[in-house]
């Protein structure tokens, strides 16, 4: 009878297929101004290479870095004798609450959270483009440093969307 439950319990787990069945990536987002999501961005086609990177807090706070220099996507860069190092243009801008929460909700429903990204990772590397994420929602973290044009296409596809739409946003 041991066996039977044993041998249950281990096909469970693994036909969850999202790591431990008690931690849920699909949940619905809260309003909370711990909430965050960051996200870097690099054409790796350009020489020297392009970065972006779009910051978005709970608060409604958005800050989007863009240019060459190694400190887009690097907080702790201290080659500051290179020469692009003042390639960085800085934009800060204040959005609505309930739209960072309703992307936040969106990036969540298409994998932000769920580190097994099993039956998405794509055959063929794409070394043309880096799209890297870190995330705090309801405090669940994403942290892992996978390219994730490789790991999981159609979450970096909504991604770039992000990016596209805070880096060079419209104004009213």
């Amino acid at each position: 009878m041991f066996a039977k439950t044993l041998i249950l319990g281990i096909v469970a787990f693994v036909l969850s297929g999202c790591g431990p069945f008690w931690v849920d990536p699909y949940i619905t987002v809260e309003d909370s101004s711990l909430n965050w999501v960051h996200i870097h961005y690099y054409n790796l086609k350009s020489s020297p290479i392009r970065r972006i990177s779009v910051y978005l807090s709970g608060t409604g706070y958005v800050k989007v870095l863009k240019g060459t220099s190694e400190q887009v996507s690097n907080d702790f860069a201290k080659n500051h004798e290179a020469e692009n190092w003042h390639d960085v243009e800085n934009s800060e801008q204040y959005v609505d609450v309930k739209h960072l929460n309703a992307l936040f909700q969106d990036l969540v429903n298409r994998g932000l959270l769920d580190r097994e990204k099993l039956f998405k990772r794509t055959k063929k590397k794409n070394m043309s483009r880096f799209l890297g994420v870190k995330a705090n929602i309801n405090n669940r973290t994403y942290s892992e440093n996978d390219n994730i044009f490789e790991v999981d296409p159609n979450l970096a596809e909504a991604l770039f969307d992000v990016v596209c739409q805070f880096n060079n946003p419209i104004k009213k």
